[in-house]
């Protein structure tokens, strides 16, 4: 089993860290020298639920959300950050006591978001969040807002694990983590990556899903 060494960064929060692995990776359309790794806070209980409350406090008091749109195999998170946006344990909550619907997309062949006609009504005239575990070219969440708009939605927020951006066309983006937590975080377009200039052999190919060493 292939595995990279990582450093685990910790909050005050239990459960909530960030686990990454310095090196010299790749995605689609960026090159990068950390991989960050968010598979088990994507898929361990303990560790969604401690994203999805630190997410939660970004929209409680003055946010509504009618959907969470989940990007990037989130769905874990986003089931429980529809569970902590609908408390009502506190009077200052806009979503308390509602029934937040959570989706993923479908991707047509050409890469762009489609929703089945069961589902549209989930979207169109509804308050959407879009949930995603990075946002770094804004290139999904993009394509995200638009369908949303093409179905008839509208954006209430953008949220994820971590992101390099503080807006997205406009709307906010809440993460958890920044590049300001990783010291000397760099993100490149592949030709202008200084490790392949210099000869440096790619770590890994990664994407949402995880790595493959090379």
């Amino acid at each position: 089993m292939s595995i990279l060494p990582t450093v685990k960064f910790e909050t005050k929060r239990k459960n909530l860290f960030l686990r990454v692995a310095p090196g010299h990776f790749a995605t689609s359309n960026r090159h990068t020298n950390y991989y960050i790794d968010v598979v088990s806070q994507k898929s361990r209980l303990s560790e969604a639920k401690a994203v999805a409350e630190e997410l939660a406090s970004y929209y409680y008091a003055d946010t509504k959300v009618d959907t969470v749109l989940c990007l990037d195999g989130m769905e874990v998170i986003g089931a429980c950050l529809a569970n902590f946006l609908t408390k009502s344990d506190n009077i200052v909550n806009m979503n308390a006591h509602k029934s937040i619907y959570v989706v993923s997309p479908e991707y047509t062949n050409g890469n762009q978001i489609l929703f089945r006609d069961n589902i549209v009504p989930m979207i169109k005239d509804k308050n959407i969040m879009i949930l995603a575990v990075s946002v770094s070219s804004g290139k999904t969440v993009l394509a995200a807002i638009d369908a949303i708009r093409y179905y008839g939605g509208k954006v209430t927020g953008i949220s994820s694990i971590f992101s390099t951006e503080k807006e997205c066309i406009g709307f906010p983006v809440h993460s958890i983590f920044d590049p300001n937590d990783l010291e000397g975080y760099q993100v490149w377009r592949p030709h202008e990556c200084p490790m392949c200039k210099e000869g440096i052999k790619l770590d890994a190919l990664m994407n949402s899903h995880g790595f493959s060493k090379l």
